[in-house]
């Protein structure tokens, strides 16, 4: 006889009022709490500063922003850097005139400073000359005084390179000699057009047939070769195993076959791409002839492997931009590294006496960095360890100004910029895992730069090696799981692209929020004329300790800056509509959640 079913606790899902489960099921206080400081955009992280007047001695406790980049530490901070980003990719990108004006003539109070170092060095000349060494001795001094009056002057940059010292050793000047490879070009590589790089940044107007004229600009997408098919979603193309795949696959973005995948290569061109980007902007302005600028960001695709999305001001053909990308590469000419000598959980071993790195079956000395180099440079067949290059893919498209296409390319540009780069696909599978598993393993015994302790498992010291390092375990970003090998900036910006930094942006949402509201600073913030003779600064600032007696709990704080970002939002909502409807039209206005960052 088989026991009735009970249909009622069968269907019962809620947990018993009272019991564990239930109140276990209420929302946190503390959770409710930072999720509405998240929506009103308060930093969840505040660095607490005490600031002491030093004239009273009075103390006060401000709450500053913690700066974070990423959603994982504090979602609205993050929010707010890529916000700053939107706005530089926006203001830089399809500009009708150059960013920076040209340097200002020197004065004649300048000038005079200069011509005085000019005779300076003259009598130093002479007097060296002569062996009049004292004399030497007093010139040295008066031409540091005339270099600090120089510099006081508002010169930017020194007027000459300085002497070396009397104290410097042979040592130190080997070892800031540059080794100088030959730039002779590979063979398997295209040649590139070079002209004269002329000095402008802004591209070129066309002038349509009703005499309209427009200034468009373009959006170029880079990625790396392939290193064995994977399963991915057909775009023109099947996938190499033939089946159709959505973009829940658990399979999207895992190589068909692992056992033949180049991880190794993949390891190597994602620690080394961002020289390879480097080189990339080298050659396009050299074949275009003109100073192209560019921002965008740099994350991984789905296999993993890095791609960049840049916005570049002006248009370019298509065809120049393939030609540059195919004939682009970098070589690195570091020791040869394309097998483990030593396994990781069997390194060679420091031996204290010789301070030194040897074998640890035959107790024999490693060669050094410069050894290593000098046998690459000895070797006339020498070949570089690696060469990354470009993939054939090249996406180039252009975007008018003012279009929908802009700005939704500039949300694309900027879409993972608040992510890490191991956060940026959702690896939701087992064949996902093992494929980011198996490309940290090969980034983790890949040498990441010259010092880098991976070196001693290919059998050569790093420069400058230690007793310290630990083979296998270099602290390096590049070998993070949280990287991918993505260890460097995320996002790339050119020097003359907006003409402005992060702080200058942040400056000018500050500056509209003041004017707006009628904020008049209580002090003029530009710096006097004098500098020399400025007095000091009336406070004197220290980071505040957790366990200060006079700092509240962080909740306290929290709420309170909730309560000040609403009454913000309030008196700026006010302000626009007693401005008028089209006072948020204006190009100095901030972005939408950012207003009361002031």
């Amino acid at each position: 006889m088989t026991a009735p079913t009970l249909p009622l606790l069968a269907q019962e899902h809620a947990p018993r009022p009272g019991s564990r489960a239930a109140r276990m099921a209420l929302p946190r206080a503390v959770d409710a709490l930072k999720n509405l400081a998240i929506d009103h955009g308060v930093c969840i992280r505040p660095v607490s500063l005490r600031r002491t007047a030093l004239t009273t001695g009075a103390t006060e406790l401000i709450d500053l922003p913690c700066g974070a980049t990423l959603d994982v530490k504090c979602p609205p901070c993050a929010k707010r850097a890529r916000h700053y980003r939107q706005v530089q990719i926006r203001e830089g990108w399809h500009r009708t005139d150059e960013p920076l004006p040209p340097p200002a003539a020197a004065t004649d109070d300048q000038i005079a400073l200069i011509s005085l170092r000019a005779h300076f060095e003259f009598y130093r000349a002479q007097a060296e000359q002569a062996a009049e060494w004292d004399q030497v001795a007093e010139l040295n001094d008066a031409i540091s005084e005339v270099e600090a009056a120089i510099a006081a002057e508002g010169l930017r940059g020194r007027i000459a390179p300085p002497r070396d010292t009397a104290g410097d050793d042979d040592q130190g000047d080997a070892d800031r000699t540059r080794r100088v490879r030959s730039t002779r070009r590979r063979q398997d590589v295209p040649d590139l057009p070079r002209q004269k790089v002329e000095p402008r940044t802004v591209g070129r107007t066309y002038v349509g047939r009703d005499g309209s004229t427009h200034q468009p600009s373009m959006w170029l997408t880079l990625t790396l070769d392939t290193y064995g098919p994977v399963h991915s979603i057909p775009s023109g193309r099947p996938c190499p195993c033939r089946r159709r795949h959505t973009d829940d696959d658990p399979l999207l973005g895992t190589p068909v076959n692992p056992n033949t995948y180049d991880y190794r290569r993949a390891a190597w061109d994602a620690v080394h791409f961002p020289r390879l980007l480097d080189r990339m902007w080298q050659n396009l302005r050299r074949a275009a002839g003109w100073n192209v600028q560019y921002a965008g960001c740099v994350e991984p695709q789905r296999r993993l492997a890095p791609h960049a999305h840049f916005a570049i001001r002006g248009t370019i053909s298509r065809a120049l931009l393939e030609q540059v990308s195919t004939a682009t590469y970098h070589q690195v000419w570091w020791p040869a590294a394309d097998r483990l000598r030593y396994p990781p959980d069997r390194p060679p071993v420091f031996d204290a006496d010789a301070e030194t790195w040897i074998d640890p079956d035959t107790r024999v000395a490693l060669p050094g960095w410069a050894d290593a180099l000098d046998a690459i440079d000895d070797d006339p067949d020498a070949e570089p360890a690696h060469v990354v290059r470009f993939g054939p893919q090249v996406k180039a498209k252009g975007v008018d100004p003012g279009s929908k296409d802009a700005e939704r390319t500039i949300g694309y540009i900027t879409k993972y910029v608040t992510k890490a780069a191991a956060e940026c696909h959702d690896h939701t599978s087992d064949p996902q895992r093992d494929h980011a598993e198996r490309l940290w393993r090969e980034l983790r015994v890949t040498p990441c730069s010259d010092r880098c302790a991976n070196w001693l498992l290919y059998g050569v010291q790093p420069k400058n090696a230690t007793g310290k390092l630990r083979p296998g375990h270099c602290k390096g970003r590049v070998h993070q799981k949280s990287t991918l090998g993505i260890g460097g900036r995320r996002v790339l910006v050119s020097r003359n692209w907006s003409g402005k930094t992060l702080r200058d942006h942040r400056a000018d949402a500050h500056a509209w929020v003041k004017a707006l509201l009628g904020v008049t600073a209580a002090a003029d913030a530009s710096p006097p004329a004098d500098h020399q003779m400025a007095s000091p600064s009336p406070f004197a600032w220290e980071m505040a300790r957790p366990g200060d007696p006079d700092l509240p709990p962080l909740e306290h704080r929290l709420l309170r800056a909730v309560s000040q970002r609403i009454q913000r939002r309030a008196q700026l909502a006010a302000a626009r509509r007693q401005d008028g409807p089209d006072v948020s039209a204006t190009e100095n206005e901030p972005a939408r959640g950012h207003e009361g960052d002031t």
